[in-house]
């Protein structure tokens, strides 16, 4: 059920937040929880609302005029439901081709006790280094302090040191995409206050505080893109997606048996599997053939359309293995893996991919702990509400983005604001 507080609504405490896919635009209003009773997804879901998308692919505009419209009409929705009207959201995004990386960076201590100031220099270079090849800084987290070469924790203030190093994860983007993606929700008469990595949000809701701090994976198959994060000792250490998705199961679907995308999306939703058995090859269905008259109907068996899904499904795997493999953060991450996304509700999607890639697999929705709505608790909704969930409980481990400094050199993307300092 969705909570309700008017007073709180008219003191402007509500937060938007913007699921923008390939597939379907999630639009959620959450209100913050106050005082002692707090919940563990840190507010209480008041306006919610998803309706097809248009004008996106796998991630990126495509059509400003038709993804406006659809975006338009999905906050619409949910501001109906909330009973107020917003003013901002947040963002989740995976487009611009995502780029992970950890490294270190140090500075002097020349009062030899370690201050807020050292530290900041310390991160300061960090982020010059992160964006030293002009891409936009879009996540920014320091997990690791050392002094003098020994590990100390994420708090060295105040000790004795002649150098301190900051081991780090930052994730960087191409600046074109997002500022499409800014400027499409402006279109929408809102100001994008932040944006959060897709592939982090969608982990935030499918893992558990304990598989992250013993390492594992996530991986959300969406529409247009799967997207990866991986957690290690509780800290978010690498992102990365790739630009395929369940809707390529369903072209290929479309395609083979000579139907319409939404037929094929039809047929995949009600037969489709990846575990076969042997009746399968007599097991017929009906449908539409494209550009035939209505109420031709033409027939294909079970095991046919397990044998397309298949072939699709193997290389989507053979995708994630190249990407697991490629990162080197296997001895950190370990075997661990979660499946979300809609695309993680084909049937027998989890044995595949285990069986593909040899390790642990399990298939979440978003946390039973954060006590959602019921048509949120769903593969689906990951992202949207993992957003939610970064915001109320991890906000101080990605970069804000306050698009009212428009024109300042660095546009949209282009300043960590206080964060170096606020961490602190």
């Amino acid at each position: 059920m969705f909570g309700r507080d008017l007073t709180a609504r008219r003191s402007g405490r509500l937060m938007g937040f913007l699921d923008i896919g390939s597939s379907k635009n999630t639009c959620l209003i959450a209100l913050p929880d106050r005082g002692e009773r707090r919940s563990a997804l840190g507010a209480t879901i008041v306006g919610a609302a998803v309706l097809q998308s248009r004008g996106v692919k796998s991630g990126v505009v495509t059509d400003f005029e038709e993804a406006a419209h659809s975006v338009r009409s999905c906050i619409s929705q949910a501001e109906s439901m909330a009973g107020d009207t917003l003013d901002q959201v947040t963002m989740a995004f995976s487009c611009g081709r995502i780029r992970s990386q950890i490294f270190s960076a140090n500075s002097d201590v020349p009062s030899v006790v370690v201050t807020p100031e050292d530290i900041s220099k310390c991160l300061r270079g960090g982020q010059e280094f992160a964006v030293r090849d002009g891409r936009k800084l879009v996540h920014f987290d320091a997990f690791g302090f050392r002094l003098d070469g020994q590990s100390v924790g994420s708090d060295p203030r105040g000790m004795a040191a002649s150098k301190v190093s900051a081991d780090m994860h930052a994730v960087t983007a191409d600046d074109g995409p997002l500022r499409n993606m800014a400027l499409l929700v402006e279109k929408c008469f809102l100001v994008p206050d932040r944006f959060i990595l897709a592939p982090y949000a969608s982990a935030i809701a499918a893992t558990t505080a304990e598989e992250r701090r013993l390492g594992v994976t996530s991986i959300d198959i969406g529409a247009g893109t799967i997207k990866i994060a991986m957690f290690s000792d509780g800290h978010f250490v690498h992102a990365d997606v790739i630009p395929v998705g369940s809707d390529h199961i369903t072209f290929d679907i479309a395609r083979e048996l000579q139907t319409s995308f939404a037929e094929a999306k039809r047929i995949k939703a009600l037969y489709g599997t990846l575990v076969s058995a042997q009746s399968d090859s007599h097991e017929t269905f009906s449908y539409s053939l494209t550009g035939n008259d209505e109420g031709s109907m033409h027939h294909s068996t079970k095991a046919a359309l397990a044998g397309i899904i298949s072939h699709r499904a193997a290389m989507i795997a053979s995708l994630i293995g190249e990407k697991l493999d490629r990162c080197g953060m296997g001895d950190y991450v370990g075997d661990r893996i979660v499946l979300t996304g809609g695309g993680a509700q084909l049937v027998g999607m989890a044995e595949f991919m285990a069986n593909r890639l040899s390790r642990s697999v399990r298939v979440a929705k978003p946390c039973a702990s954060f006590e959602l709505p019921k048509m949120l608790a769903d593969l689906s909704f990951s992202t949207a509400v993992g957003m939610v969930a970064a915001e109320f409980n991890f906000a101080k481990k990605a970069v804000r983005v306050d698009s009212k400094e428009e024109a300042a050199p660095q546009g949209y993307l282009g300043r960590v604001g206080h964060w170096l300092m606020a961490g602190f």
